[in-house]
């Protein structure tokens, strides 16, 4: 984010750094710029794809909304058929498979959404959606979704694309190197840029590489929250950090607890509510399971998953992830009808609430529409700030050499009591987000040998010229 001092011609070796009279920061200044040039420039391709599809998956929420607007919603009619009636209107129509779970509609002019499981064609870790009319048992159309959120096809592939690059679980290592990345440059720069004096981080009246600066810096400070933010919730479902994470919450007593869908109800552990076998109608019916779970409160949106088996309870969870957040849950036993286990999100441990509030706002769902415009302007400070810094990269070698790098040799000049700890902590860091450590280590590696060729070949070149004269 900052400007640095010009290297040297290539083939003459650089003339010894001075010693940093300003502390040190002055002494670190250097090797901070460095850093966040490597980063910039062999990670930004990253970030870039990371920014352009959460782009694209912060605006599929009402994108999806219009496109699916015939299977969402429906014309306002006098009064709401049973559960039970419209999960048979809907077995009807797809016998296929088993009802994994029931989504009643949940506001006027919504459909509801009954989820078969085991469909022939559709992906098994996906059901498909069969949308019925809750005022006529009318089944509006069947469409494949995935996760709790109930993406759709669109959202699905976009969601996908943004995680993975539809390259399964190597195409995570993308996404978790942008995460694992973008906190160190945004720090580095944040730095750098406030480290600048007042009249030199001016825009307006400047031109050139100076400009080129000024905005880049200028629009990084701003939104350098949420970009450390952006990060840090992205790491926490990330494939090798994310399970360091999840060890941690573990090892603390944070893990998010569930429901127990057992006969004698007690809370599970992480992940051990309900069932995806069998079919709505059990017992009581999801009629008096619904009744059950609105008398203990649980308001729309529910989603209710019948019993496993013969052992198990009916599961009825609030599944609101806009704010205020519905996820409270209850068991219900199919033979009486009486509920068997509460579970209330306002019991729920610190940091599982604050990892659920974390994703849904990482996700655009928590603050609904004004959270998605949010991510969709972070995504396009980001795209703007790589266009930039490859810019202010190009201006750089203007001259001489496209793409000057800043000087190599910089941590050199940092104290030995500084360097020490700072090495340890990096070490640490690359420990338990190791795409972050290992490119690191790789930069660090790539950089000695560069310096040792460079330097090898600045010795035959002034060797050479003395022989000459």
């Amino acid at each position: 984010m900052t400007t640095a001092p010009p290297t040297a011609t290539d083939g003459v070796p650089p003339a010894p750094a001075p010693t940093p009279t300003g502390g040190v920061w002055a002494a670190l200044r250097p090797l901070v710029l460095r850093l966040h040039f490597y980063a910039g420039v062999l990670v930004a391709p990253f970030l870039l794809v990371a920014a352009l599809t959460g782009l694209l998956y912060a605006a599929s929420f009402q994108a999806e909304k219009i496109v699916y607007d015939h299977e969402l919603t429906v014309p306002v009619g006098d009064r709401e058929l049973p559960v039970s009636r419209q999960v048979a209107a809907a077995r009807q129509a797809h016998p296929e498979g088993t009802v994994a779970a029931v989504r009643p509609s949940p506001e006027a002019g919504a459909t509801t959404r009954v989820m078969l499981s085991g469909v022939p064609g559709v992906d098994p870790d996906r059901t498909l959606a069969v949308f019925v009319d809750p005022y006529t048992a009318q089944v509006r159309g069947a469409l494949e979704q995935y996760g709790s959120t109930g993406a759709l096809p669109l959202r699905t592939w976009i969601d996908e694309f943004h995680r993975d690059l539809h390259l399964g679980e190597t195409g995570r290592l993308y996404s978790e190197l942008a995460a694992s990345w973008l906190w160190v440059i945004t720090g580095g720069g944040l730095v750098l840029w406030f480290s600048r004096r007042r009249a030199r981080r001016r825009v307006r009246g400047t031109g050139g590489r100076r400009r080129t600066l000024g905005l880049h810096g200028g629009v990084g400070a701003w939104a350098a929250a949420g970009f450390l933010f952006l990060s840090a919730t992205g790491l926490t479902w990330s494939a090798y950090a994310g399970a360091t994470i999840g060890e941690l919450r573990a090892a603390l007593g944070q893990e998010t607890p569930s429901v127990s869908a057992a006969a004698g109800g007690e809370h599970a552990g992480h992940d051990a509510a309900g069932g995806t076998g069998g079919d709505a109608v059990h017992g009581v019916g999801p009629d008096r399971v619904l009744a059950a779970a609105r008398a203990e409160g649980l308001g729309d949106p529910v989603e209710i998953v019948p019993p496993a088996d013969a052992g198990s309870a009916y599961v009825v969870r609030q599944v609101q992830r806009s704010w205020p957040e519905k996820q409270d849950a209850v068991a219900v036993d199919p033979a009486t009808g009486e509920v068997t286990d509460v579970l209330r999100f306002a019991d729920h441990p610190v940091l599982a609430k604050l990892t659920r509030w974390g994703i849904d706002l990482h996700t655009g769902n928590l603050f609904g529409l004004a959270n998605q415009i949010a991510l969709m302007a972070l995504a396009l400070a980001l795209i703007l700030l790589i266009l930039w810094g490859y810019r202010m990269w190009w201006q750089r070698g203007r001259g001489s050499a496209f793409g000057r790098p800043v000087p190599r040799g910089a941590w050199q000049q940092v104290p030995p009591y500084v360097l020490v700890p700072l090495l340890a902590v990096i070490a640490v860091l690359g420990y338990f987000v190791p795409l972050l450590g290992i490119p690191l280590a790789a930069f660090l590696a790539v950089d000695v040998v560069l310096g040792e060729i460079a330097h090898r070949r600045g010795r035959r070149t002034h060797g050479s010229g003395t022989t000459a004269t």
